[in-house]
């Protein structure tokens, strides 16, 4: 066996075995079952994340919220120590770049609105010590600057040709933050073995991004105006495509995507909006049909940078579970009013 595949066999079978270690339903319903944070903290303690939150001092969800992340920082820390193959790690690279578009737009935000958020603790900026800088960055230029001294001049030269005005000009801005990001990505991705895969899961990614924008505009009655917010991209859904669903009705929506993968996902959509009446419903189905999409796609494969962009997910959709978990704990929210929010561990 060669050294590359030596290694590949390795990092495989570390980061299954980090899969295999993530939160259960059986944790969730014992969470929800508790009435505080350390007794809730206890049930998870020998998980992997439930082992790192159990050393840390936390009181609040703010306190959560920031360890969950700077876990998920640590996570892709131990990966670079295991030294895994070149296209392994180049693959977390230009993934986690999604966390600088975040955090980008945190700081366009609190420079158009002089709103200030917290940062996420990942990403390149994150890296470079220099999240600081752009979280107290009171100007584009400023926010500009920090990014060219990260090497991410493509999202600064967005910033530069940002439009100042109404929120429509912001949104617009992030949206070409977000299809540089998707270009980027889906770039690498195609120069990767078994890069059609990851274009394909990437594609579905963001058809259920786009459908999402979709049925909720439908639902509230938007139409073509939010044609210009959807990604390019997409592995089903041209832009045409997403035009004319946005000028049909919710049971024409369904008809359409008769003999797509999605055909599923907007069926039981429809039935949760009957049932519910709220748009919420779109987000709670389609979350959890890009977790079963992608991993029945990802998932079963080993031996490539495959198995990198499955981790990565499977790890989001845990601190987002745990998210919305300890969220409802501490606000005292009724377990039964998040059940069908949670997605990996449902």
């Amino acid at each position: 066996m060669t050294l590359v595949s030596t290694r590949y066999a390795f990092a495989s079978a570390y980061l299954k075995g980090e899969e295999s270690k993530v939160i259960t339903v059986d944790h969730v319903d014992a969470i929800l079952q508790k009435s505080s944070i350390q007794d809730a903290l206890e049930v998870i303690r020998n998980t992997d994340v439930g082992g790192y939150l159990w050393e840390r001092p936390i009181k609040t969800f703010d306190d959560v919220d920031e360890y969950l992340w700077m876990y998920l920082g640590g996570c892709l820390e131990r990966l670079e120590w295991l030294r895994p193959p070149p296209a392994i790690m180049k693959m977390s690279r230009v993934y986690v770049l999604k966390y600088d578009v975040w955090n980008i737009k945190i700081a366009l935000r609190a420079v158009l609105t002089d709103k200030r958020a917290p940062m996420l603790p990942l990403g390149v900026i994150h890296n470079r010590g220099l999240s600081g800088e752009l979280s107290s960055a009171k100007s584009l230029d400023e926010i500009v600057e920090v990014l060219a001294r990260c090497g991410l001049g493509d999202y600064a030269d967005i910033l530069k040709e940002n439009e100042a005005g109404d929120i429509r000009a912001r949104l617009l801005t992030e949206l070409r933050l977000d299809n540089r990001y998707y270009e980027n990505m889906l770039s690498t991705m195609r120069k990767m073995e078994e890069g059609l895969l990851l274009v394909r899961g990437l594609g579905i990614i963001i058809d259920l991004i786009n459908l999402q924008i979709i049925f909720r505009s439908v639902i509230k009655d938007i139409g073509l105006a939010a044609a210009e917010f959807v990604l390019d991209g997409g592995y089903m859904l041209s832009r045409e495509a997403i035009k004319e669903l946005l000028s049909l009705k919710l049971s024409e929506i369904i008809a359409s995507l008769e003999h797509t993968e999605y055909h599923e996902a907007a069926e039981e959509l429809s039935r949760a909006y009957e049932r519910d009446s709220t748009v919420t419903a779109v987000d709670q189905v389609i979350e959890k049909h890009k977790f079963r999409l992608v991993k029945e796609l990802l998932s079963p494969r080993v031996l490539s940078p495959l198995i990198m962009a499955w981790y990565l997910i499977v790890k989001e959709f845990e601190i987002r579970d745990l998210r919305l978990v300890f969220k409802a704990l501490i606000d005292g929210i009724a377990p039964a009013e998040i059940k069908d929010y949670l997605v990996i561990s449902s």
